[in-house]
């Protein structure tokens, strides 16, 4: 739990809460509208299926913002593995906090939660993908001591590839 600003808190979402499950959802789809997270609502089938889909994948966590009990801030996780250092890492996959609260330190927050979860996990590490022309998002991540990252630079840096496969 954090308590970054009066009345904001940060918890792991219980994905059987019915509070919680409705939480992230709200929060994905809000998210999931804007520009930065591709600018459509999530499906029907997506937020019917959404919670359980998270409860039943093993390492995955969400950590909820909510100031004075209000949802506004939504961090998804997945636990991962470093073959490099034989360990945990910890992906955040989805990083949203909602328009009207943005500027207020719920983002920073929600970092710092994260990174202290990770550490309960064991994590050797933290990763993130973040669009290059979302700068307020990587301002945060930089300042938190984020950044692209090389095993050596005469080969350059790494780069987030995707192939849709549905």
């Amino acid at each position: 739990m954090s308590t970054a600003a009066p009345g904001l808190t940060i918890t792991i979402a219980d994905y059987g809460d019915a509070a919680d499950a409705a939480a992230v959802v709200s929060l994905l789809d809000a998210y999931a509208r804007d520009p930065m997270g591709g600018g459509e609502p999530l499906s029907d089938d997506v937020r019917d299926t959404l919670v359980d889909a998270l409860a039943s994948v093993p390492g995955a966590f969400s950590l909820i913002a909510r100031l004075d009990d209000m949802p506004v801030g939504l961090a998804n996780c997945f636990t991962g593995f470093s073959t490099f250092a034989a360990a945990p890492l910890v992906n955040i996959h989805d990083m949203a906090v909602m328009p009207g609260h943005r500027g207020a330190g719920i983002g920073r927050a929600l970092m710092e939660a994260v990174e202290v979860e990770a550490l309960k996990r064991g994590a050797c590490k933290v990763t993130l993908e973040v669009l290059s022309g979302n700068g307020r998002a990587k301002s945060l991540y930089e300042s938190c001591g984020y950044g692209d990252y090389q095993l050596d630079p005469a080969e350059g840096h790494a780069l987030f590839w995707q192939k849709k496969l549905i």
